[in-house]
């Protein structure tokens, strides 16, 4: 059986796809994938994937192209040649599949799941309902288990990536620490300070701290880094990060893609994380981690781009001194 499955938004979101994309290979002779450009590196560092498709969506991002620009006749066509068996639709408790459902149904794919709120007409032959408080890899997870595509037995439905390579020549022997202080939205960023004052506060408590980052936050991480850190902006692509990430001891991030990375090689995680999310659907998962910010804060759930408080608060107060701590508890707990 060929089955497509599609998870359309971002690199955190595909990797948090994972588990349920290893379930669909396990009843699939293939499977591909069908994402967008800024979840096709993570689409490509999944088990159990033999193809990706990727497509801009004109309703998915933070600048989606117009109709015409996303050539939805093109993709149509596309996926009517490849002729799949069957498709399963992942999306955030926000989103709707039926956009995606609707292009499915005009690409001739006879059988189609999905998570949906929406009544679904004839664009869903599986409807599921997520149920409340489930992790985003959990709901993901179900909605395949909906369609018939349970785990192979021995998976242990956590986070994974295919292996990555070794990195030491980037970091340096030795234990070490990754501080990650870029965020795909502003609202999700600790302040460049309180990142340098970490770095600083970590080094004198003993540990030897890497900073990571884009090739657009090459400056980010010079600044964070200082003349303490081993800066790797720009330095790794996303399976060389994974391989930086695989060997720290914990990981500092947060809540953006390199968090869901860094479960996904098993390294416990400090995480950062701005509520404008629910913690509950997007905290690391799978993993020992340390959650820092206030859950509470006016902004929760609004799922703000950009503070809608001033002063940030919600990471703000949160100090350099309660990110050393936290990072002693996980490695307390894990050596």
């Amino acid at each position: 059986m060929k089955t497509l499955v599609v998870r359309l938004d971002s690199f955190g979101d595909v990797l948090l796809a994972g588990p349920a994309v290893r379930a669909v290979a396990a009843h699939s002779s293939q499977v591909t994938m069908l994402c967008g450009p800024r979840g096709e590196p993570a689409a490509r560092l999944l088990p159990g994937v033999d193809d990706v498709i990727v497509w801009e969506a004109p309703w998915e991002g933070f600048d989606p192209p117009t109709v015409q620009e996303a050539d939805v006749d093109g993709l149509v066509r596309r996926l009517r040649d490849a002729a799949f068996d069957a498709a399963l639709v992942l999306t955030s408790f926000h989103q709707s599949p039926l956009p995606t459902a609707l292009l499915l149904r005009l690409s001739g794919v006879p059988r189609i799941g999905a998570d949906s709120v929406d009544h679904p007409g004839r664009l869903l032959d599986v409807r599921h309902r997520r149920l409340p408080g489930r992790h985003e890899a959990e709901a993901a997870l179900d909605t395949a288990a909906a369609m018939g595509f349970l785990p192979h037995p021995g998976d242990d439905g956590r986070l994974r990536v295919l292996p990555p390579p070794d990195t030491i020549a980037l970091t340096g022997n030795g234990p070490y620490l990754v501080l990650h202080p870029g965020a795909s939205a502003p609202a999700r960023a600790w302040s460049p300070e309180r990142c340098a004052e970490a770095v600083e506060l970590l080094a004198d408590a003993g540990h030897r701290v890497v900073v990571t980052g884009g090739p657009d936050e090459a400056g980010l991480t010079r600044k964070v880094s200082g003349d303490t850190a081993v800066d790797l902006g720009g330095k790794t692509d996303p399976r060389t990060l994974a391989g930086v990430l695989r060997t720290a001891d914990v990981v500092v991030c947060g809540n953006t893609g390199p968090t869901h990375l860094a479960a996904a090689v098993g390294t416990p995680v400090v995480a950062l994380f701005a509520p404008v999310v629910p913690a509950e659907r997007w905290a690391p998962y799978g993993v020992p981690s340390v959650l820092l910010g206030d859950q509470h804060a006016p902004c929760a759930d609004t799922r703000a781009l950009r503070c809608p408080v001033p002063g940030h608060p919600c990471l703000d107060e949160v100090t350099a001194h309660d990110v050393v701590a936290a990072v002693q508890k996980l490695m307390g707990e894990t050596t």
